[in-house]
This record gives structure tokens, sequence and C-alpha cells, in this order.
């Protein structure tokens, strides 16, 4: 039973391995997105995050 197994991770391989180049391109595109968000809307996103923390404080 043993060598069957062998035989089919060694033809197919193995189907408890998982997608690792799927996951790779996911973290590369999430990280791509963050910055180009970033880039785009870094000042609008300071300032919000500046107020809402200014607000919990109670600042001005």
């Amino acid at each position: 039973m043993r060598t069957l197994r062998r035989r089919w991770v060694a033809l197919l391989g193995d189907p408890e391995r998982g997608d690792v180049p799927g996951w790779v391109m996911i973290t590369l595109m999430t990280a791509g997105l963050v910055v180009l968000i970033w880039a785009l809307a870094g000042d609008a996103l300071t300032q919000v995050f500046q107020t809402a923390i200014d607000r919990i404080l109670g600042g001005p």
C-alpha cells in the first residue's frame, strides 16, 4: 500500500502540499494594493487616523 501511495505522489505530486505559487501571488498582489492605496490616499488616511486618535484622547 505504501509503494502505491509513493507512486501516486511521485506521479501527481503531494496533494496535501498546497498551492504555494498561488499564495505567493496573493501576497504580492495584496502588498502591491497596499502600496498603491497608500501612494494615492496616504495623506487623507493619515488625517483620518489622526482625527480619530484626537477624538479618542479628547484632543481639539
